[in-house]
C-alpha cells in the first residue's frame, strides 16, 4: 500500500513514513537502533512452549539463537542485494527479538525447526500442578 502511495502525486512525503512507523514501530522506541524486529506468535502445545517467528528470505545458517537466564533470545541477519534498485520495502540489516519464557521452561532442551521462512522453536515446560495445597501444622 505505501508503494502505491509513494507514486501518487500531491500525497505529503510525510505519509508514507507513517505507513513504515506502524509496521516496525515509532522512531526512537526501539532497543537498539537499526535492528529491526521480528514478528513472532506463542502458544502453548504439547507440554512445550511454541514460538514461531517470521525470517522470510533469511538462510537458517544466519539466524542465532540462545536462552540466557530464562530469555529466549532470536537474531538474524539478512545482507544486501548488490543489484541496483528502484524502489524496494524489504527490510536489510540485523533483526533480533527476546521473549521471556514462561517459569520452569528448560531452555536448555530447547529445540528449533526452519522452513518456509518460520522459524519455530520448542521449549519443554513441565506441567504446573494447579490448586491449592493444604500444608498442615504440626503440634509440638
Amino acid at each position: 500500500m505505501s508503494g502505491m502511495i509513494d507514486r501518487l502525486p500531491g500525497w505529503p512525503p510525510l505519509l508514507p513514513e507513517l505507513f513504515g512507523w506502524v509496521e516496525s514501530g515509532l522512531p526512537g522506541l526501539h532497543s537498539t537502533p537499526g535492528v529491526h524486529s521480528i514478528r513472532i506468535e506463542e502458544f502453548f502445545e504439547d507440554g512445550a512452549y511454541v514460538l514461531r517467528a517470521e525470517l522470510p528470505g533469511i538462510a537458517p545458517e544466519d539466524v542465532e539463537l540462545a536462552v540466557t537466564e530464562g530469555v529466549l533470545t532470536v537474531r538474524a541477519e539478512r545482507t544486501v542485494d548488490t543489484t541496483e534498485k528502484h524502489h524496494t520495502e524489504f527490510r536489510y540489516g540485523a533483526f533480533a527479538r527476546a521473549v521471556r519464557l514462561p517459569a520452569g521452561a528448560r531452555g536448555d532442551e530447547a529445540s528449533a525447526d526452519y522452513k518456509d521462512g518460520l522459524l519455530t522453536v520448542r521449549v519443554p515446560v513441565p506441567e504446573m500442578k494447579s490448586g491449592t495445597r493444604t500444608i498442615p501444622v504440626q503440634h509440638s
